[in-house]
């Protein structure tokens, strides 16, 4: 399906997804102002926000299947199966983040019905964040993501840790998009566009990569997804942000918020200055510090959301890998493993708010003791989740981390998978405790678990989350299929829209 997007209709087409979800979020907004009162009128706008969500991703499957593609140059927003299969992982991120917040937000008696909404909205963002052709459409989608975001980091009025939180994520995240925006500006002063494809086809053909002003606003780029995507050195709002946030909201950000932010990277890197190699060794200092730093940090955990934020951070290492191959694999191999580390992430989140009470930020590692003996399904779901972050064999993790070596082997980034590999020794010492705690330690006291009940939709989303990270673990063919469909898209796109 050939669509014009020089015509109104064709840009229409083009948008169905982020219109269909601003319909939505227009009516969640009218009936959280109609019904606001009690907790039957938040699950009312938890049950619309899930059917937005599912409304969305019909929206973006049937541009997937009918292969639509522009007719001329892509202005705005991308036609490409990258934005498709991205699209479908945020919004699959989103809805297990609604499904996990369903009873939550009862149990821990916040009273805001505008949570759902704000979920909506951000998921919105991403949307426009990776399926955007141009800086300027990335960075307004960057911003719509990023202001409910810091908003839902603080939801909960009644914590001072989540004030805090959410005040030093808005700072420091605007300070971020500074970073950005002047990067955008330097870009442009030096190619006369924001369009990516324009961009790309002067770095490759016109020796831009030897422009200094280029390689200036290519640099502040870096450094602003780098404070996005929670790589070191530009990692120190992650781990109080984290913690401070209520557990949902947590896995949000540590999982569709990370993966969008990497979404725009990969595109921008690839299409705009694919023809420009000065940023590969930047970008593969910033894997190797982040994974090692990640890791490491981790070490030093004993309470398990802390230990969670700084898994998040290695796990950033791991994906920057995927963007220092520069080639379709890579792109492929980002895909694969934003599914797997988006299922893993929520899913250990969903376990650590049963372990816990108010906010979950005095959960360790010891107080999951004897899990298994009074949770046994729990227990198995967390330790799914944990080996899948691991990397161990018959996991989705397994195969992600596999993916990301094979397309750093393939663009001879020898020595950078060897550090991955040996980051991954590194985080046993933190993935493997819990595991040990819950099988082969008591109880603390025959009343220590009783409290840690997964009910309703928690329990399954666990289920769920569990069940699809071991099946592909032992049978990725589809999703590796559309991961390397999606990687393809984005040459196919450059490649297609130039030459007309």
């Amino acid at each position: 399906m050939s669509i014009d997007l020089a015509t109104a209709g064709g840009v229409t087409l083009a948008l169905a997804p982020e219109l269909v979800l601003t319909a939505w979020c227009l009516i969640v907004m009218l009936a959280i102002a109609w019904r606001h009162e009690g907790e039957a009128d938040q699950r009312l706008a938890a049950w619309l926000s899930l059917l937005g969500l599912a409304s969305t991703a019909l929206a973006v499957a049937w541009l997937w299947v009918g292969e639509a593609r522009p007719a001329g140059l892509a202005g705005a927003m991308a036609l490409d199966p990258f934005r498709y299969l991205s699209a479908l992982v945020f919004l699959g991120g989103a809805a297990l983040t609604v499904l996990l917040s369903l009873g939550y937000l009862g149990r821990e008696r916040i009273r805001a019905p505008e949570y759902y909404l704000l979920i909506l909205l951000a998921t919105l963002g991403m949307l426009f964040m990776g399926g955007g052709a141009d800086l300027v459409v990335i960075f307004l989608g960057l911003e719509l993501m990023s202001v409910p975001v810091y908003v839902l980091a603080g939801v909960n009025r009644r914590s001072v840790v989540g004030a805090e939180a959410a005040l030093k994520y808005f700072l420091l995240g605007a300070f971020a998009s500074g970073f950005l925006l002047y990067g955008i500006a330097l870009v442009y002063g030096a190619t006369g566009t924001t369009n990516l494809a324009l961009i790309g086809a002067q770095a490759s053909g016109f020796g831009l990569a030897t422009n200094p002003m280029a390689l200036i606003g290519l640099a502040l780029l870096l450094v602003g997804f780098g404070f996005k995507v929670a790589a070191v050195p530009f990692h120190m709002w992650t781990p109080d942000v984290y913690d401070g946030a209520p557990t949902p909201i947590t896995g949000f950000m540590a999982a569709a918020v990370k993966a969008a932010g990497f979404a725009a990277l990969v595109r921008m890197l690839l299409q705009a200055f694919g023809g420009a190699p000065a940023w590969h060794e930047a970008v593969w200092w910033l894997a190797a510090v982040t994974m090692v730093a990640g890791n490491l940090m981790a070490l030093a955990q004993r309470a398990l959301k802390r230990l969670l934020a700084y898994s998040s951070i290695a796990h950033a290492g791991y994906l920057l890998v995927a963007v220092t191959s520069g080639n379709e694999e890579g792109a492929a191999a980002f895909l694969f493993y934003a599914l797997a580390y988006t299922l893993m992430t929520v899913g250990a989140f969903a376990v650590l708010a049963a372990a816990g009470r108010d906010g979950e930020r005095d959960v360790l590692v010891e107080d999951l003791n004897g899990l298994a003996s009074r949770r046994p399904w729990i227990a198995a779901g967390m330790t799914v989740f944990l080996l899948s972050l691991l990397g161990f064999p018959g996991t989705a993790g397994f195969i992600g981390k596999w993916y990301i070596l094979s397309s750093a082997v393939e663009a001879h980034q020898y020595l950078l998978a060897v550090v991955l590999v040996l980051a991954s020794v590194i985080s046993a010492g933190f993935y493997l405790p819990p595991i040990m705690a819950m099988y082969m330690q008591p109880e603390p006291s025959p009343e220590a678990h009783r409290g840690t009940v997964l009910a309703g939709a928690p329990r399954l989303v666990v289920a769920l989350v569990a069940a699809a990270l071991l099946v592909l673990g032992v049978w990725p063919n589809l999703a590796l299929d559309a991961a390397r469909d999606g990687g393809a898209g984005l040459r196919t796109a450059v490649t297609y829209t130039l030459a007309r």
